[in-house]
């Protein structure tokens, strides 16, 4: 057990840090890019969340 904790210590934290920022930035802009894609099946009438921003393609800004 004692080596097990010996190799933790020694794992560098910013490593783990850029990992874990990087995998909650990724299930974010996912979430944003799913919530404003063409809906799943039986999603059609769903509202958007307020948290989530809505894009505007070209052929709606004109």
């Amino acid at each position: 057990m004692s080596l097990l904790l010996g190799v933790a210590s020694n794992f560098p934290v910013a490593f783990t840090l850029v990992y874990v920022v990087g995998f909650i930035a990724a299930i974010a802009i996912g979430s944003i890019a799913w919530y404003n894609s063409k809906r799943p099946p039986g999603w059609e009438d769903r509202e958007r969340p307020d948290l989530v921003p809505e894009v505007k393609t070209e052929e709606e800004n004109s």
